[in-house]
C-alpha cells in the first residue's frame, strides 16, 4: 500500500516536471525532477525530462551527463538520443565540427531506433545546412517532410537550398558558356 502510495507521488512528481517543461519553466520543472533523478537515476523518463530541462537552460553539459548514463542504460530509447544530441549540439549557429558530430552521431542511433523519431531529419538538415552540405540537408530535410508531411519549414528548406544549389549551378555553367559564347563569336 505504501509502494504504491509512493509511486503513484512520483509519477505525479514527473507529470507536473513534464508539464512544467511543456509550459517553458525549466527552473520550476528542474525543483520537481532532480529529488526524482536522485531517487531514480537509472529512470528513462526521468533522464529525459531532466535533461531536457537542462537543455532549456542552455546547461549542455549537465545535459550530456545525465542523458549519456540513461543513453548507455536504455540504448532502445529514442528520445533519449534525441535529447542527448540536443544537449552535444548546443546552440547550432555557435556549435563546432566536434559538437556537431556528435550530435549527428545521437541523431542516427536516434533513427536506428526509430525512423520515424520527430525532429530528427530536421535537425539533421539543419546541421548540413549550416556545415554548407546543402545536397545532403535536401536530403533530410525531404526525409522529414516524409515523416510529417504537413513539415513547412522543411518545404520552406528544400525550396531556399534547392534555389541556392541551382543558383550556383547555373553560374557556374554561364560562366562556362559565356567563354565559349564570346570565343565562338570573335
Amino acid at each position: 500500500m505504501a509502494e504504491d502510495k509512493q509511486a503513484e507521488e512520483f509519477n505525479r512528481s514527473l507529470a507536473e516536471g513534464a508539464w512544467l517543461l511543456r509550459s517553458n519553466e525549466p527552473e520550476a520543472a528542474l525543483e520537481k525532477l532532480l529529488p526524482l533523478y536522485e531517487q531514480a537515476p537509472t529512470n528513462a523518463d526521468v533522464a529525459i525530462n531532466v535533461g531536457g530541462a537542462y537543455v532549456m537552460l542552455a546547461k549542455w553539459n549537465k545535459a550530456v551527463r545525465v542523458l549519456s548514463k540513461a543513453a548507455e542504460l536504455h540504448p532502445e530509447n529514442a528520445m533519449l538520443w534525441v535529447n542527448l544530441a540536443a544537449a552535444h549540439l548546443g546552440r547550432l549557429e555557435l556549435a563546432g565540427p566536434q559538437q556537431q558530430e556528435r550530435a549527428i552521431r545521437a541523431y542516427e542511433r536516434a533513427l536506428a531506433v526509430n525512423p520515424a523519431a520527430p525532429n530528427v531529419h530536421y535537425s539533421l538538415g539543419l546541421i548540413y545546412k549550416e556545415r554548407g552540405e546543402l545536397e545532403r540537408a535536401i536530403e533530410y530535410f525531404d526525409q522529414a517532410q516524409r515523416v510529417d508531411p504537413t513539415d513547412r519549414d522543411a518545404q520552406r528548406w528544400i525550396a531556399r537550398l534547392t534555389a541556392i544549389l541551382l543558383a550556383a549551378q547555373e553560374a557556374a555553367a554561364g560562366g562556362d558558356s559565356d567563354g565559349a559564347e564570346d570565343g565562338a563569336a570573335a
